[in-house]
């Protein structure tokens, strides 16, 4: 209504209808600015009397684990040319017991690579970025001399090193994800182009007022991330693995729906080596991703294949 009220001032000035237009003009203008008003007065009200009563803060966790190793397990589609190299980084990390990589169909010598690397080798025949995680959670599972995973990707846009900081988190947290928003982090060629890293953010964002008081997210895209296995057995029977690359704000939001503490952690990112083959690809691929999530933190998430 107000903006039809301004906008009227253009028929008024153009056709000189001054004495028809000017009346209903201010009255527009005037009236919708109740509505507003009030919209503001229960805003405030909001924020200054109800905003502590729903948001409950959470007691500091302090669980510490001596000398952890943790399980790693790499996606892979495509990435036999960096596949070989992350293998071995995160291979040569002290913390590390062993390294398993998901391939999802791989057509190169993906697959062949990360056996060569020394990784234990899975091939996911359903197609899909969300099947490809959970059969990285299912296959690290299955293993019970480490009580933590780390998840991430094969394309050397995450490196090993960051898992001494992931770890440094875990005494508080079932599951620490890691954020691509620190600037000084970020390599300046990744494919994280301004408009996903702030697609990113506003996702985020509304992801902590959906579970008010349980986290603070910055990051839904990420794949890098530290979970302890017992909340990640918990968790898994909640995840729909057909959900397709929105699936990390899936997983995130069905963490946080059963109760599970979340923290985020600054990692590094790097340039990917390789084509990108997910929902980097441009901007229009992730409006697409992102309206994704959006409608899945809103009204619920649905099989994307």
């Amino acid at each position: 209504m107000y903006l039809l009220g301004v906008f009227a001032v253009v028929p008024r000035y153009v056709l000189g209808l001054y004495e028809t237009l000017t009346p209903v003009s201010e009255w527009l203008v005037w009236y919708s600015g109740i509505p507003i008003a009030l919209g503001f007065a229960l805003a405030l009200f909001d924020l200054l009397v109800l905003f502590d009563r729903k948001r409950p803060l959470q007691q500091l966790r302090v669980d510490e684990f001596k000398d952890p190793e943790v399980t790693v397990a790499l996606t892979a589609y495509n990435d036999e040319q960096g596949i070989g190299d992350a293998v071995r980084d995160f291979r040569d990390h002290p913390r590390v017991r062993r390294v398993i990589v998901v391939s999802n169909n791989s057509t190169d010598q993906t697959f062949e690579r990360a056996t060569e690397a020394g990784a234990l080798t899975f091939n996911e025949t359903e197609p899909g970025y969300g099947r490809c995680v959970y059969r990285c959670y299912v296959e690290s599972l299955r293993f019970d001399d480490t009580e933590l995973m780390v998840l991430c990707e094969g394309d050397r846009t995450f490196r090993a090193h960051d898992i001494d900081k992931l770890l440094s988190y875990v005494p508080h947290a079932d599951i620490v994800n890691g954020t691509r928003t620190v600037e000084a982090l970020r390599e300046r060629n990744t494919q994280l182009t301004t408009f996903m890293f702030y697609g990113n953010l506003f996702t985020g964002k509304l992801l902590e007022a959906k579970h008010l008081g349980c986290s603070t997210i910055t990051d839904v895209g990420t794949t890098y991330k530290l979970c302890r296995t017992s909340a990640l057995r918990a968790l898994l029977p909640a995840l729909n693995p057909a959900v397709n690359l929105e699936f990390n704000a899936h997983f995130l939001d069905m963490a946080l729906t059963k109760k599970l503490v979340v923290l985020e952690c600054p990692i590094t990112f790097h340039a990917r080596v390789g084509e990108s083959k997910g929902g980097n690809t441009g901007n229009f691929r992730a409006l697409s991703v992102g309206l994704a999530m959006i409608r899945g933190l809103t009204f619920g998430w649905k099989s994307a294949i």
